[in-house]
């Protein structure tokens, strides 16, 4: 089968699957692997250490498939109608996550269908699935197989789609016949996604500081969120949405399709206090196949006890008295700052208490600076 043939026929397969947008391109080295070594030496990835870990591999998509040739690029929307408004003891989870299965399975899925498709028309194909989990640098070659660019906020963006959209990859030894990048930026002199980080992650245009960003704060941090930048987590209990939110891109961007893309009634928000009551086998068993699972038990409920700090109610209290008695220290700590927020003689009376059983010293020092009004 010719090439032309042969990749028309993979992108309406992909169609078929559930994927809106599909663009294929040679299997090249990305562009731009000098800014990725400079902003990693700039420290901005934090904790992600396995970029830096696994940053030759990101050199050639040879290194995710010996031999392959072409990449089809595939993008599978998620967003839904807006979010209801959070209230007190309630907590906003990023667009992605409202779903009710984790998007990883649902995409390798579909993957393999499409590789399973690619090898009836082509037997002696190799292909490798990508979604998330390689070393590949996904939006770079998305933006070579023409399905948008990249905007000032780091996300891909197209002008038919916005962002709101999963990437995903099938690698092949196959030649296929390649779309025409997308060498046009349509960002122009917009700049509201920089001027609305709750968190200033945007040291510049296309820089994302991931050490400031509450997606990573919410999800890939493994530690105590940083005191300078637990108000600017506002009501975000896992992910964030904001540079998204306000982009002009996004005003029409399309609804997911997918059943389950739609949003579950206890993630759209979802009730906070209820979250610090969890014991381990409790959390996974609700969140163990979807997106939250990500943060694990420990930081959804260092997440938690944020956000009902930053809101400040006192019905939140009895919640974060408990997360005050919990055996992670991580959620001690942050129930502790939390109670100090909310300025209330009985919460102060549960820190004087747990101060006089505490071990961990960085615990001690979230009672002690809470107990000081801090």
């Amino acid at each position: 089968m010719q090439p032309d043939d042969l990749s028309n026929q993979l992108k309406r397969r992909a169609q078929d699957l559930g994927f809106q947008h599909c663009g294929i391109c040679p299997a090249v080295a990305p562009p731009g692997l000098s800014r990725l070594d400079a902003w990693l030496e700039a420290g901005y990835a934090g904790q992600m250490h396995y970029l830096s870990d696994r940053r030759h591999a990101y050199d050639h998509p040879r290194h995710v498939l010996d031999g392959v040739r072409s990449i089809v690029m595939v993008a599978m929307h998620y967003s839904s109608e807006p979010s209801n408004a959070p209230v007190a003891g309630q907590g906003r989870i990023a667009r992605y996550a409202w779903g009710a299965v984790d998007y990883h399975d649902l995409i390798r899925g579909r993957l393999h269908q499409l590789a399973d498709f690619l090898r009836e028309l082509a037997p002696s194909s190799l292909t490798r699935g990508v979604v998330d989990t390689a070393p590949l640098a996904e939006r770079e070659l998305a933006q070579i197989a023409g399905l948008g660019w990249i905007g000032k906020n780091t996300l891909l963006i197209s002008k038919s789609a916005g962002s709101y959209f999963f990437l995903a990859a099938l690698l092949t030894d196959q030649t296929l016949a390649y779309d025409n990048p997308h060498a046009a930026n349509h960002c122009g002199t917009c700049t509201a996604c920089l001027d609305s980080c709750p968190t200033d992650a945007f040291p510049q245009p296309y820089v994302l500081d991931a050490t400031r960003c509450i997606s990573y704060l919410t999800i890939e941090l493994q530690e105590t969120i940083p005191l300078d930048l637990r108000h600017g987590m506002g009501d975000w209990l896992f992910g964030c949405d904001v540079c998204q939110d306000v982009c002009p891109w996004n005003r029409d961007a399309p609804c997911s399709a997918e059943t389950d893309f739609a949003p579950c009634e206890d993630k759209n928000p979802m009730e906070l206090a209820e979250l610090l009551e969890l014991d381990e086998q409790q959390f996974r068993a609700r969140f163990r196949h979807t997106p939250l699972w990500r943060a694990h038990r420990r930081g959804l409920l260092r997440n938690a006890a944020i956000v009902l700090g930053n809101q400040r109610a006192t019905e939140a209290l009895p919640a974060l008295v408990t997360g005050l008695q919990d055996e992670e220290p991580l959620v001690r700590g942050a129930s502790a700052w939390a109670i100090g927020q909310l300025k209330h003689p009985a919460g102060e009376k549960a820190l004087r208490v747990r101060l006089s059983l505490e071990a961990d010293s960085q615990v001690i020092d979230e009672i002690n600076s809470a107990l000081r009004g801090g």
